[in-house]
């Protein structure tokens, strides 16, 4: 196979959580320009019909189901959806999260549970879900996890405890399910995103962004698109023999 045919995801379809924005859809359109049919799962019902919306409007087909990923009720309704629309799935992007900025003296008991709930239980519940569906269809699978840099460092000057634990989580997690199932040749890997130009962290202070920026030794902060190419590579059959895998794409923030 051509090397370029291996980033092909021609005839498969990708289940995308937290797909309604930010790099959730960002990634939905890379995986529908590599061939790929879409499923979109998000908890906010505008937002996803309006991602939809401007998918179909570039000629994809494209699935989109309201999903809360903290629910298991939900989570199988979601793959129950998208196998009934498209038959196997082969891909999934597990990418559904949220931060919580307080300092760990002022969290309550609720926004800490909050942060877990999304960011681990709804990660793992995914993730379940997906490895029940594809070893019940026999032909393998990748699924690709959103956990963060924040997994191996503590972020400053914003304080973020239950975030950080909870993201640290989700590397350890990727590494338990790549070996467990590497018997059924489902791959699980992860990326770790830096400080991305997304919607929401732009409408955080500006001198919070500046100082991340000047932090950042590339100078400046990442765009959505340009993780298109990393959940490409672990989604598609370049990367075979790569599991268990956490891709940090940060500009060299946690070098440093």
């Amino acid at each position: 196979m051509a090397i370029l045919d291996q980033f092909s995801l021609a005839g498969k379809t990708a289940v995308i959580t937290g797909g309604a924005r930010g790099i959730g859809l960002s990634v939905a359109h890379g995986l529908f320009e590599a061939g790929a049919n879409l499923v979109l799962a998000d908890i906010h019902t505008e937002n996803l019909e309006q991602a939809r919306r401007q998918l179909t409007e570039r000629d994809a087909h494209v699935l989109a189901v309201v999903t809360d990923v903290t629910q298991p009720d939900s989570v199988q309704n979601l793959f129950t959806q998208a196998q009934a629309t498209f038959g196997s799935i082969q891909i999934v992007f597990n990418n559904a999260g949220i931060c919580n900025l307080e300092a760990a003296e002022h969290v309550s008991y609720e926004s800490w549970l909050q942060v877990m709930n999304v960011n681990l239980n709804g990660v793992f519940l995914v993730a379940r879900q997906a490895g029940r569906l594809m070893i019940a269809q026999g032909l393998g699978g990748s699924i690709i996890n959103t956990a963060s840099m924040s997994a191996g460092i503590v972020n400053e000057p914003q304080k973020q405890a239950s975030y950080n634990a909870s993201k640290a989580a989700v590397v350890h997690l990727t590494k338990s399910l790549a070996v467990e199932w590497a018997p059924h040749n489902i791959r699980v890997n992860c990326i770790s995103p830096g400080y991305m130009g997304t919607e929401l962290n732009y409408l955080l202070d500006q001198a919070l962004l500046d100082y991340w920026i000047s932090r950042t030794p590339l100078k400046r902060m990442g765009d959505p698109k340009e993780l298109q190419g990393a959940v490409l590579y672990f989604a598609s059959d370049a990367s075979t023999f790569t599991t268990g895998s956490n891709l940090i794409i940060d500009g060299a923030f946690s070098c440093i």
